[in-house]
């Protein structure tokens, strides 16, 4: 490694071993420092390089480094020098994710601007804190037209930030990478809001929110929703919508991630039904897990084939990937339960959650495969490969007489 990327390591496990709370943020400090110069000058490689180092050494001080570069990538407290005065603001880089389903092309892009102009009215409304000032990037994106690095996340947040402090539009990306359709997918809003230094930065930080900020935050979401939901048909036509929480860049690409999963089943059976038309309960769901050829038995994700009750054909196929936490086990009780009663009830695993979408869905004959599979795909398209009933990986395939269109696996 290099020095840099050495020091980024010596620092984060100094974090996770700090005594006190006092001796941590003074690590945290000097740790941030260092993150901003890097992502700054576009160093992503020797963020890198700690990452990969502290992974195979120190998970502890792999969490606490992931954790730090995120946020100095998703956050920063900038100055701006007014009339001679130095005036500090707190930024946050915000994410406002669109579930979205379909049996036609879910759009990306960029947005018209009294569109634009329209949506960031109401984010402002429903979920900013008083004295705050907001810019929203002027595309909706795919998951492929986010920023891949952290240092690409730190750029697109330090642009907005400025656009919002002056109060000037942001120019949409020139030409974004083209996204591959799929039946249910996610698009995002991207925003910079900017606030005075400590200042609140949504409503349910405001000082009258605190006590209920549970409340405040669910109302503000189904302000957010109902205020929202018509502007955002209009640049999504065809299909159907949820709205999730907009929250910090990571977090809510993470949840996103999790809350598409279901939606990617609902919208399979819902195309296999009506492309072949037939029921639900005439389709049958094939679940097995897979995982690195090298990864000790660990399992990434799982897919779920569809074939007709009556043969074996796999039709179509969804994947559905672990995230966090989460194993073949399930994932741990949080909150305020996670301990007491918590530890006498056994979490969902996520094969019990799949056959529940599953089951919800219509599709009630559902195969369960033991093996853990390598994950292997299509040499010639890419596609991901699926166990047919008799546990036989294979390339879903519509049948040929079936209408062409432009579906493809989650």
């Amino acid at each position: 490694m290099s020095a840099d990327s050495q020091r980024l390591s010596t620092l984060a496990q100094a974090v996770g071993q700090a005594a006190s709370r006092l001796e941590e943020r003074s690590w945290e400090r000097a740790l941030d420092t260092q993150l901003h110069k890097l992502l700054k000058t576009g160093h992503q490689d020797t963020v890198d390089a700690a990452l990969n180092s502290l992974f195979s050494v120190d998970l502890n001080g792999y969490d606490v480094l992931m954790d730090s570069v995120e946020a100095v990538s998703e956050s920063a407290t900038i100055t701006v020098e007014t009339d001679g005065d130095a005036v500090q603001y707190d930024v946050l880089l915000v994410a406002a994710p669109i579930l979205a389903w379909t049996r036609y092309n879910i759009a990306s892009g960029p947005i018209p601007a009294d569109v634009l102009n329209t949506l960031s009215a109401h984010f402002s409304a429903h979920l900013l804190a008083d004295g705050t000032k907001l810019a929203m990037a002027s595309n909706l994106f795919s998951i492929d037209q986010l920023p891949r690095t952290h240092a690409e996340t730190y750029a697109k947040m330090n642009k907005l930030a400025q656009a919002a402090i002056k109060g000037v539009a942001v120019k949409s990306d020139v030409k974004p990478p083209e996204t591959a359709p799929f039946l249910a997918d996610t698009r995002y809003l991207m925003a910079a809001v900017v606030t005075p230094h400590g200042g609140p930065l949504f409503r349910w930080q405001m000082a009258g929110a605190h006590l209920h900020q549970a409340d405040e935050r669910r109302t503000a979401l189904e302000a957010w929703r109902t205020q929202a939901e018509p502007t955002v048909a209009r640049l999504l036509p065809g299909c159907g919508i949820e709205l999730l929480l907009p929250e910090a860049y990571y977090m809510a690409c993470r949840e996103a991630d999790k809350l598409i999963r279901p939606v990617s089943i609902r919208a399979a059976v819902h195309y296999l039904t009506h492309t072949l038309a037939c029921e639900p309960a005439e389709l049958r769901a094939v679940i097995a897990g897979f995982g690195e050829e090298a990864a000790d038995g660990q399992i990434d994700e799982y897919r779920v084939a569809f074939t007709r009750r009556a043969d074996a054909d796999v039709i179509y196929g969804v994947v559905w990937p672990l995230y966090g936490q989460e194993d073949e086990e399930g994932t741990p009780p949080e909150g305020p339960l996670a301990g007491g009663l918590a530890n006498l009830l056994q979490p969902r695993t996520p094969v019990e959650e799949i056959v529940e979408h599953l089951n919800a869905a219509g599709v009630s004959v559902i195969k369960k495969l033991g093996e853990r599979y390598v994950a292997e795909y299509c040499d010639d398209c890419g596609a991901p490969l699926f166990a047919d009933p008799s546990g036989e990986l294979v390339h879903a395939e519509m049948p040929e007489d079936a209408p062409a269109g432009t579906e493809h696996f989650h």
